[in-house]
Formats: structure tokens, sequence, C-alpha cells
């Protein structure tokens, strides 16, 4: 903690004041919460960026699409546009936002619609010819206008919430205790082999209560890279000079799995908007190599970078173990909520 989030430690009592105040108001129906007929999941954390929610959302998505009518609502952060748009032909980043844009590119089977306000956003979905059956809040754990009937919360291996503070001292958007909220919580970027012993101490640390289900996920790094008309397997160019590109939260691991000795990693803030200037700098560093990116920075980059130079490394969110019953807890959820998780 350095030393500016210590003096600002009086404003983190204060907002946590806030937020307390505003739960509590919700828990008690003084501020109006709305639900609707039909199975409702969101996925969010208690912290700022960095959680993991996007290859979340992705897992959620794959899942369910096969027998289901799905749609994604987000806020669409950073976009250029504002209100309700539903995802078409001729959307793009700057209109959805990088991560429900990379949604409605990877599954053509889904809507994927955009509002800052979710319970506009839910009417506007349910308001058009092609209702979804099932919806998925992205980041919405503290839209609290909103009943969810099944909330996931995420939470970083390297970054818990029980070990963080409030805003601004530390990076929690509202108090440990709003994690009482969630059916499922998800420790998300672990070590793939992380042991039973760390496991049953980080849900200690965490004070999960008998009626949640937690688990443990990692990030799992796909075998190829993707151009927009080939792929190449990773191991083809791990020896070869490339640049990488990343403007995401937390860009440590994906330097570390594609970084050779002469490669050179270039970060920008998550959700970066790349100017020109940026742009330039990337073909300057490039040369001729190839430039390697993250999907969501994909399609932001994409049209500005030669295509024949430009690459994208996917990821996907997997679990440690008990996968299984995770899948059969959502399935179970949608197939038996009539109304926001009130089952028949």
């Amino acid at each position: 903690m350095n030393l500016l989030r210590k003096i600002l430690f009086p404003f983190a009592i204060l907002y946590g004041l806030i937020t307390s105040v505003r739960n509590f108001l919700f828990d008690k129906g003084i501020l109006k919460s709305y639900s609707f007929d039909l199975p409702i999941i969101a996925v969010g954390n208690l912290s700022v960026g960095g959680t993991g929610k996007t290859p979340q959302v992705e897992y959620l998505i794959r899942l369910l699409s096969q027998n289901y009518k799905i749609a994604t609502l987000s806020r669409g952060y950073k976009r250029e546009s504002k209100g309700f748009i539903l995802a078409v032909a001729n959307s793009n980043a700057a209109i959805l936002g990088d991560e429900p844009f990379q949604f409605y590119k990877k599954f053509a089977a889904i809507q994927v619609a955009v509002d800052a306000d979710r319970k506009n956003g839910i009417e506007q979905l349910l308001s058009q010819q092609e209702k979804p059956e099932v919806i998925l809040l992205d980041d919405a754990f503290q839209h609290r206008k909103v009943i969810a009937g099944f909330y996931i919360l995420l939470t970083s291996y390297g970054d818990l919430y029980s070990d963080d503070f409030m805003l601004p001292t530390g990076n929690l958007r509202e108090g440990r205790t709003g994690a009482k909220r969630a059916n499922v919580i998800i420790v998300t970027k672990c070590p793939f082999n992380l042991l039973p012993d760390e496991q049953n101490d980080i849900k200690n640390r965490l004070k999960v209560s008998e009626n949640q289900e937690l688990y443990f996920t990692f990030i799992a790094y796909e075998d190829f890279i993707y151009a927009e008309n080939r792929k190449i397997n990773v191991n083809e160019i791990q020896s070869a000079s490339k640049l990488l590109v990343a403007g995401i939260a937390k860009p440590e691991p994906f330097f570390a799995y594609l970084q050779d000795t002469n490669d050179v990693c270039l970060s920008f803030p998550d959700h970066h908007n790349f100017t020109d200037k940026d742009i330039l700098e990337i073909k300057n560093l490039a040369q001729n190599n190839i430039i390697i990116t993250t999907e969501k920075d994909y399609v932001r980059l994409r049209g500005s970078l030669p295509s024949e130079q430009l690459f994208y490394l996917p990821i996907q969110s997997s679990f440690v173990s008990g996968s299984e019953n995770f899948d059969k807890t959502i399935i179970d959820y949608v197939g038996k909520s009539t109304r926001n998780g009130k089952s028949d």
C-alpha cells in the first residue's frame, strides 16, 4: 500500500459507510429492486478490475448456449455510445466496449447488449422479437437495482477480497460482507496445481458460508495464436522475435507465457483506447516482427495494424477441480428457475 493510499484512509472509511448504507437500503426494500421472469446470472467482484470476469462469462456461454437462448448484458466500459445498444453486424468495440464486442465476435448464436442501466437493458432485451431465455449480467455484482437469481463472485488468487481495503486505500468497491450475496465464489488465476491444503486455507480466509460453493480456476492459454485468416502454433513462435502488447489489468502472466529473451513487452492501462501515437509506437517497435496481443486488445487494434502481423492469444477459464459440480449447479438453477431462482 503506497503512501498516498494510506493518507486517503479516512476517505476509504467514508466510502465504506456510504456503500454499507446503500446496501442496507436495498436489503430492507427502501431502495427498490426489480426481478424478472427468467433466469438471470450476475458475474462480478468486490474489487475493481482484473479478476477474470470475461473468461468466466464465456465459460457460462459455452455451458448454456447449446440448450438456451443466451443474452449477455454489460455496461460497455469506455464505449463511445450511450444508452441501450444491441450488437448488430456493423457494431464495433467503440460502440459496444471491448469485452462485449469480443462476446459478439466469438459467439454468433447469442445476443450481446450494453446498457449502464441494467434494468432498462433487461427490459429492452425482453422487448425484442427474439427474447432471451437466460441473461448473463457482466460486472453487475453491485448493481442492486436488479435482483439476479444467481450470483457468481470472483476474487483473484493473488488479491483476495479478504486481504483488501475499501477504495481509495485499497481496491474494494464495497465491504467484504457483500460476499454474502454470492451463491458461488470463484478464486481465479490460481496455480493449476493448487494443493487442497491451500484451498482450505483460502476458504477459511474468505469465510465462505455453508450455503455457498467455492471453486478455484486458472487461466488456460490456447496452443495457437490467431490472426484474421490464419493461426500459428505457439511452439513455432516461442523463440521468434516478436512484440507483445497488452492493455489489461495484470498482463504479467500473458507476457510470461509467450516471452523469449529478445522479445519486447509493451504494456498499456486496462481497457486502453489506442491512439495514433500508440499505433505508431507499436509499429516502430515491431518493425517486421509479429505482434501478439490479448483477445480483448485485438478487437481494438484490428484494422489499425497490418493484419498479417497482428495476432492474439485466446484464454479460457479452467477449474482446478470440481467443474462437474459447478456445471450442475448452474444447469440446475437455469432448468428449475421460473422467476429469478424461485423454483417450481
